[in-house]
């Protein structure tokens, strides 16, 4: 019998690539991917995302470390450099009583990050909180929840902010973290009915879906079903509006110190630092006072409604 060898170059050409299999089908199963890693993919690819997180990233190294950006004590204040126009020994010019405004706006930073994250959390804790309650249980708890929400959503919140630090006013001596308490107190009294809206009605479109029913058939507790199946596919539009929120936060804290009754000395933020430079005409003999606070807090409002909208485009489903 005589035996046949086959070339190399035919055997090269036996094996052929199905068009029909992908790559994920030679290497395993390809993993299903979840909206927030779609949401991931669509803001690592968005310029406006990149360039508010830097900005916010400055911002909140301003308030956590102001030592990284200057040395020079922001209540160190001389009298007779009162109102002096920018120059090398102080970039932002000085204020009425002599302080560096480059300072003053640095540490000013963290006082206004402060109450718009402080704030920020207590109505997103809150309001989700209700919120999932009311979406969760429905019925007449969801009723009662539902109209109390809409009794405080009826008050306009920098009216309701100034009623109610009227009502309740600064004393000569109140500790700094009290001040600051009541600003966020106010804000988060005021501010909850917007997120528990936006959070029952996640919950009650995630309810019907097939994967609530399976773990309720399985006899899944009521905590895990919440935890485990509602609150991932419920809390991404409420992490959108919280983050566009706090960027409002920050301006309505400003707002109610330039009224004269949110921050107030010793307290240094942005806020204070507008106000200090709005009287006595001093807009026009000295406009670097109001100019650099009033351009830090835009940027920081605007980098916060940045990302949230950048991050409302991301988490869209209908996008994915």
């Amino acid at each position: 019998m005589t035996e046949h060898t086959i070339p190399d170059s035919t055997l090269d050409t036996t094996v052929t690539a199905d068009p029909q299999v992908g790559p994920e089908q030679h290497s395993g199963e390809r993993k299903p991917r979840s909206l927030w890693n779609d949401a991931w993919d669509d803001l690592k690819h968005n310029p406006l995302f990149w360039i508010s997180a830097v900005l916010i990233v400055i911002f909140v190294l301003m308030a956590a470390a102001p030592g990284l950006f200057t040395r020079t004590n922001p209540r160190a204040c001389n009298l007779s450099a009162a109102r002096h126009l920018p120059s090398a020994v102080h970039w932002f010019g000085t204020d009425v009583q002599g302080c560096d405004v480059y300072a003053r706006t640095i540490y000013g930073a963290r006082s206004s990050m402060l109450v718009g994250v402080l704030a920020t959390l207590g109505t997103a804790i809150l309001g989700s909180v209700i919120g999932l309650i009311a979406g969760f249980r429905g019925g007449w708890l969801d009723s009662l929840l539902s109209r109390l929400g809409d009794v405080f959503y009826a008050i306009p919140l920098l009216l309701g902010g100034i009623i109610i630090l009227y009502t309740f006013p600064n004393r000569i001596g109140t500790p700094y973290i009290v001040i600051v308490l009541k600003v966020v107190g106010a804000v988060v009294i005021l501010g909850w009915p917007s997120i528990a809206r936006l959070m029952r009605s996640s919950v009650l479109q995630v309810m019907p879906n097939d994967y609530i029913q399976a773990a309720r058939a399985l006899g899944a507790s009521p905590w895990r079903i919440i935890t485990h199946h509602i609150l991932p596919n419920a809390m991404a539009p409420v992490m959108v509006v919280a983050t566009i929120n706090l960027g409002a936060y920050i301006a309505i804290e400003a707002t109610l110190s330039y009224l004269g009754i949110g921050l107030q000395e010793p307290a240094i933020s942005w806020g204070v630092s507008i106000s200090d430079a709005s009287g006595l005409g001093y807009v026009r003999s000295a406009p670097h006072m109001l100019l650099f606070p009033s351009l830090f807090l835009s940027l920081a409002v605007l980098a916060f409604i940045f990302l949230g909208e950048a991050a409302q485009s991301a988490f869209d489903p209908k996008r994915h």
